[in-house]
Parts: structure tokens; sequence; C-alpha cells
């Protein structure tokens, strides 16, 4: 039965386990911060805890988030793959202090063409030469460990995911939500099956989508090639000689007066002893090569378009290994590449080559295997979606973009669509078609949706057609693409089509990934949301950019231009790796610097130390209201400061921006609150003999701002934050960790620009005088004896009411003020 999400009411009359354990029993804590010991500490803890663990029966609002499922092929990740993960993981720990009861789950995607290479390559094995379960065996073991490279490292970042909804796209889950949209689609109409043309990957020996490929700028040769009209020698430029063979029409453009008088006659292919028909079509460019162009049977889509407009005959001459069959005659068994330079060179020596011309063109390859796509012919499995382009284009607009300009990225890839998706794989590591076919009829036999998980292999139709025994069902042997089943992540994270599953739950709230997989994962997924449910998968979409070399080049394995992140997080800690992965805005792409990880360290230590410093002059304190009429000028200026970071920040994290939120914090702890509001305090709470008042409402200061930093810092740095929590205020705010507190609220009773402009002409007086003092090489300590100091009649009341702060912060015996129209420190 289906249970309605986020409200599972406890039994009557049962103990249920508390939401937290007990601190005490889930961690030691080292007197110093020592991130290589510390960190671990702290992670086990919230795991003991169950700190992050979502919580089914509670009534708070769900934050649920479509966590992007890794592939689990590899055996150690860059730092790319942590950046990525780091920066939505920030907006997790955010959404949980504003109060969100977080889902945040992980999956792994390790079923597909990814998991398949990854193990062929390790294992140094060619899959069609090992038995499908040998193949399949070898999969599953290595995403399992895969799977636990990428667990470590999250754990090891302090990612703050529940592992308990962990989920495989090759599991159970996966697999009835990926066949069950499978039925769905094909119910609707949404899907076929077809026997046509198809981009072919010859060395991964698969069909591939649209967006499978890549463009790339390859160099070649743009050859101007001898056909004969009876007597009449035609010139045909082409980059793919090795396809004269398959060539089975000449085409001109209708208005091309040089090939008019050519309608309705044939040419003779050259090498070859074989006429083809010489045919108009308007879609032929009279200005490019030489206004007459080979239809071969396939170089391209328009060759594609041509065959299918014209009715033409096929003549398919590269086979599914890239090496010409026996249609190609005396090049049969020739590689693409090696048939291209013999058929030039023949060409050659029959003087039926006229010319050649360096070019740079586009080409079409396989983005995981690097190779030039073919064009084959075989029945696939088809998703329908250039008919519907306008209402995928629409219906994403109802998502918010972050940033906005991604969805652009989007609107261009459904435009410019040119192939129905193509969803099956000649591949074994993936989830089966619940499909079977009579060898009878040819008749095509779907599982049941009470059926699933099945796999056509192994299982049979509970529900034989009528004359049909086993004997007379045929399996369906491919696989699907694995977009099938990552594009049903938010249905998978629903259990839909389990008895379990979640009601209410979709859309879920946010979306994750990079840039690069726009037309894929977000495509694909808006796809199947609009079919399935004609509704958008996510409120949200966060687009992240890619993780950098230093050279500004993308990140990637096959290149070696990658740093591994764990040895980042060895040697600088989790802290200051996530700091790093904090300073570039959402969308960009970031280059690895090691300068930004090590500025993320000092920032730890200097949170450390500061709040040791805070520690030491809290004794004796307690968490009492506070209340402006208590604070100094001083402290009004800090806390007025503070308000406004506070509001900046939670302002930019609403708005996913939060390397702004970083910045807005970094500034204010390293320059207020470090560099002078500590400073300025000292004298208020060292020593004996202070006024009490003076440095209670010190003490109330220091705490209040210092945990409202801590707050603020804590999503990207979550273990110095919650070290310091745990150790300085989890004995007066009572939670058990800073990661399930509140988000500090802005107040604006405490903003008072008048203390703002006062502390900010203290601020330059201090400047000032450690000028002074520094160019005099003198200690800071060392005392003036007399100091001046000018401001008009607005500043200069105030600045007199903290003259005690300036003597004792400065180290002055004379302060004397006078009033003037310009600002200005004299020291006599």
């Amino acid at each position: 039965m289906a249970k309605a999400f986020g409200c599972n009411p406890m039994i009557v009359g049962s103990n249920p386990t508390p939401r937290f354990k007990p601190y005490e029993e889930c961690v030691i804590m080292t007197k110093k911060f020592d991130f290589e010991n510390s960190e671990k500490e702290l992670a086990s803890f919230w795991s003991k805890a169950k700190i992050y663990e979502f919580d089914q029966s509670s009534s708070k609002q769900v934050f649920s988030i479509d966590t992007p499922p890794p592939y689990a092929s590899a055996d150690h990740l860059h730092v790319g793959h942590g950046m990525h993960y780091s920066q939505f993981e920030f907006v997790a720990r955010y959404k949980r202090m504003r109060g969100f009861n977080v889902f945040f789950p992980m999956g792994f995607d390790d079923n597909g063409l990814p998991t398949e290479r990854f193990v062929e390559k390790k294992h140094k094995i060619n899959k069609s030469k090992t038995t499908r379960q040998e193949f399949i065996k070898l999969c599953l073991e290595e995403t399992e460990k895969t799977g636990q490279t990428y667990k470590d490292l999250f754990n090891a970042l302090g990612f703050s995911i529940d592992w308990n909804l962990l989920y495989h796209t090759i599991g159970k889950t996966a697999t009835v939500a990926s066949q069950k949209s499978f039925l769905d689609l094909y119910k609707k109409g949404l899907l076929y099956k077809k026997d046509a043309p198809i981009m072919w990957d010859t060395v991964l020996q698969t069909t591939l989508a649209q967006a499978d490929l890549e463009d790339v700028e390859m160099k070649s040769h743009f050859n101007n090639i001898v056909f004969k009209v009876g007597a009449k020698e035609v010139l045909i430029g082409t980059t793919r000689p090795e396809l004269i063979g398959a060539c089975v029409a000449l085409f001109y453009h209708p208005d091309d007066d040089r090939y008019k008088e050519l309608k309705g006659k044939f040419a003779k292919i050259p090498l070859y002893d074989a006429e083809v028909p010489i045919l108009p079509d308007e879609h032929v460019d009279p200005e490019k090569g030489t206004g007459l162009v080979m239809c071969c049977t396939f170089g391209d889509k328009q060759d594609i378009e041509w065959w299918q407009k014209h009715n033409l005959p096929l003549k398919i001459i590269i086979n599914k290994f890239g090496k010409l069959n026996e249609l190609a005659g005396p090049y049969e068994g020739l590689k693409v590449r090696d048939a291209r330079k013999q058929i030039i060179q023949d060409l050659k020596e029959k003087k039926l080559l006229v010319s050649q011309k360096e070019i740079v063109h586009a080409v079409n390859i396989s983005e995981r295997s690097g190779i030039e796509i073919e064009f084959l012919k075989s029945p696939q499995w088809y998703i329908k979606v250039l008919d519907k382009k306008q209402e995928l284009i629409d219906i994403a607009g109802k998502i918010d973009w972050k940033p906005k300009h991604m969805k652009v990225r989007y609107d261009h890839w459904v435009q410019n669509l040119q192939w129905d998706w193509c969803i099956s794989r000649q591949r074994y590591f993936g989830v089966p078609f619940p499909v079977w076919y009579s060898k009878k009829t040819g008749e095509i036999i779907l599982a049941e949706p009470s059926e699933l998980p099945v796999d056509p292999i192994k299982d049979f139709p509970k529900n034989l057609p009528e004359g049909h025994t086993k004997e007379d069902i045929i399996p369906e042997k491919d696989v699907m693409d694995t977009w099938m089943t990552s594009s049903v992540t938010p249905q998978i994270n629903a259990r839909w089509g389990s008895e379990d599953e979640r009601e209410g739950f979709l859309p879920m709230s946010m979306h994750p990934q990079a840039h690069d997989i726009i037309r894929t994962w977000a495509f694909y997924s808006i796809v199947k949301s609009y079919y399935h449910n004609k509704n958008i998968p996510w409120k949200t979409i966060m687009i992240s950019g890619h993780g950098q070399d230093s050279n500004g080049k993308k990140m990637s394995k096959s290149k070696g231009n990658f740093v591994v992140a764990q040895e980042v997080i060895k040697k600088y800690g989790a802290d200051a790796f996530r700091y790093w992965a904090s300073t570039v805005k959402l969308g960009d792409d970031l280059p690895y610097q090691e300068k930004d990880v090590v500025t993320g360290k000092k920032t730890v230590k200097k949170i450390d130390n500061a709040a040791n410093f805070v520690s030491l002059n809290l004794e004796g304190f307690k968490n009492e209201p506070l209340t402006k009429q208590e604070l100094s000028t001083i402290d009004k200026w800090l806390l007025s400061k503070l308000q406004r970071t506070i509001k900046s920040c939670t302002q930019n994290f609403e708005n996913y921006e939060y390397s702004k939120s970083k910045q807005e914090v970094d500034n204010f702890f390293w320059n207020t609150f470090c560099d002078y509001y500590l400073e300025f305090v000292k004298h208020r709470v060292y020593g004996e003999n202070l006024e009490k008042k003076s440095k209670e409402a010190a003490q109330k200061t220091l705490y209040k701002a210092l945990l409202a930093q801590l707050k603020l810092f804590a999503p990207i740095m979550p273990f110095i934050t919650d070290y310091v929590y745990q150790r300085q205020f989890k004995e007066f705010e009572k939670n058990p960790s800073i990661h399930v507190s509140d988000w500090p609220e802005y107040e604006a009773s405490f903003i008072d620009e008048k203390s703002e402009l006062t502390g900010d002409k203290l601020v330059q007086i201090v400047d000032f005088i450690r000028k002074y003092k520094s160019q005099k090489q003198l200690s800071l300590k060392e005392e003036l004896k007399k100091v001046i100091i000018k401001a008009d009649e607005k500043i200069l009341p105030s600045l007199e009411e903290i003259a005690l702060d300036i003597k004792q912060i400065c180290k002055i015996n004379n302060l004397e003020f006078v009033q003037g129209d310009e600002f200005e420190v004299i020291i006599n």
C-alpha cells in the first residue's frame, strides 16, 4: 500500500527511538582540532547519532534532492567530482538548518556502458568473448567496489547523505521503475520499435542516441572525384571517398542551372561497375563543393532523409565492426580509414581524383569511445520526442533554473533535435526490456506490471499468447540505455510501482547536475516526468560547472590532467577542500588552485583560534537574553554589521549563491570580527578589576557573534563549525549538532547605523595608529603620549563617548578631541 509522504504516524503505545541518539554515546572529542582525527570523530558521531537521517514521521516541510547517481566506474575520483557534489551539499545543509526535513539520498549509476567499459579495461577482456553471465558477475563485483570508493569520499567530505536511502540503477527498485516507465510509454503510444538507420559505435558495439555524441574538429580532405554521365565528366566533392561503393544517387539543387540538364540521367560510380540516378532536391547547398553531391547509405543524417524521401535502394557497405563488407568488392575487410587511403590511391592511379583540399571540419564522435560514428540499420526501441519539442520546452519553463541562463542551453538542445530518443543498447549489463517476441507471428509480448522486475532471458511471460508454448517465445536481448533509468530517479526515490510508494512526493524539490549533461539527464528526466505525470520532475534545477586543471581544461582521467580528491583531503582536510569548492559561483567552471585550498585550511585554523579566545573569556558566562541597552557602542557596531551579514548570507543561499554567502561571512569573520572586534574587546574581558556590566555585555556579544558566524560557515565547513559548537555551545544550545540547529535569523532591532558609523571611524583610527607604530618600528603595546582626533560636529560626540575604549585599544595616555571639517588623527 502506498503511504502519504512525510505522514507516517507512530503506532499507539509504541516506544519510538529518539530522533537523535545522546551525544555522549557517540563521540569523544579531541582537545584540539586536528583534521586528521577530529573529522573522523565527527563523521562517526553524525552517523551514530543519525543527525542526517530523513524523518519519515516528521510533519516538517520536506526538501527532497534528486541526487545525481555517479557512474560506478572509477578507482579514484578527481577534485571535480568532489567540487560538484560539495556545491549542492551546501544547499542541503542550509535547508536542514532552515527547518526542512531534508530527503538526501544517494544512488550509484552502476549499469550501462560506463560500467562495462570500466570492467573491460580493468580486466582486459572483451564482453563478446565471454559469457553474458560471467561478464555481468564481473560488473557487479566492480560496481560494489566503486560504490564503496564514492561512499568513502563522500563521507570523508562530510556529506550529509542519508545512506538508508541508497539505491542502485541496476537494483530492484530502479529496475521496476525503468520497466514500469517502458510499459507506461508503450501503452500511451509514446514508444515504438522500428527497423531504421541508427548511429553505431564500432568500438562499444552498440547503438547511440543523439545525446551520446560530441562534435569535434578534425583534419580531413575534401576530395573532388570524377563521376561519368555518358561521355561527360562531373565532379563530386566528398570527405568520405570510402563510401563511394554505398552511393545510391547524386543530388543537385533544382535551381542550379549547371546541372538541370542532368535530371533523369544516370551517373557511373568510379571504381564500381554501377550507375545511380541524378535527382534534384532543395536541401542541396549549391555553394558547397561542386554543388553536386552523392547520397550514400549512410554517411550522415542528410543521406538518411534523402534515402527515405526518394525511396532509394539500401546499400550498406560498413559492418558493425567498422570494416567494409562484401558489398565493397575489393575493399572488403579493410577498416574505414584504411579503405579511405586505398580508394584515394586507386582514384589517383585511374586519374579520377581531380584535386584534394585539406580542411578542418566538425565530426560526430561517440562521447565515450571517441570513435567516429557510423550509420547502420537495425531494429531499435525509440521514445518519441521530435513531435513534442515545443511542449518539452514549455514544461521546462515551469522549473526554476539556477542559474537562469542555463535554460537557454536546454531550449537550444530541444530545438535542434534531429532524432527520436533511441533507448536500446546492444550490451549486457543494463536493465532488461520487459519484452518477448512470438516466433510464430513476430508479435510483441509485454510483461504485466505485477510481474516486474523481469529478465526476459531468464523469465517467461505469465500469460502466453494463445497457441504458444515457452519454446515459441524469443526474449528481447538488448538492454535499456543507462539514461532510460537515470531519467526516472525522481520516480525511483518515490518508489514508483512498489508497495510502499511515496504519495505526494513528486515533483522533488531540487535537482543538481553539471552543465554538460543538460542534454541528457535534465532533458530525459523532463521528458519522462511530462509523459508519465504531465508535470515537472523537480521545482528547481541547480546547474554546476566543472572542476578544471590549473590550465582551465576539464579534468579527465583519460587525459591524465586530474588531481585525486582523496589526496587533497588527506593533505589539507575536508573543510579546506570544501572551502575551495565554494569559491566559484554556481554554473561556472573552477580551475583547481592549491592556494585556494591552503586559504581554506588557514580559515579553519583561524576559526579554531578565535573560538579558543572566546572560550577563554567566557568564564562565568550565563546565557541570558541580550538587550541593546546593556551593549556598548562597539558591541552595537559589531552586531549591526553581523545582522547585515546574516541577511545577505540568507538571501544568497535562498538564491543558491553559496559562493556569495561564503564571501560575506568570510569577510566579516576575518576583517570585522577577528582583525578588529576581538582586539577592541580585550580590555573589557582581560585581567582583574573589570567593570562587571561591560564584561558581561562583551561576553554576550562574543557568544552571539561567534555562534552566528559558525552557523553561517556550517554549510561550507561542517567539521570545524560543529567541533567548536560541541565544545563551547552545545551545553547552552541543547541541539545535538550545529547542523540541526536553527539558521541565524535576521534581527532588524540590532541594526544601528549610528554605532556602525562610530565603529567604522574607530577602525580608521586603529589603522592609522597601527601604521604609525609600524613605520616607527614601535610595538603595538607601546603607549603614545598624546593623540588628537579631529572630526566634524556630527561624529565627534559619538567618538567622545568611546574615548575610554580608544585609549585602551590604541594605548594612548592623553587623548584629545577637536572639531574640524576633515577627519584627522594627529600624534604628538
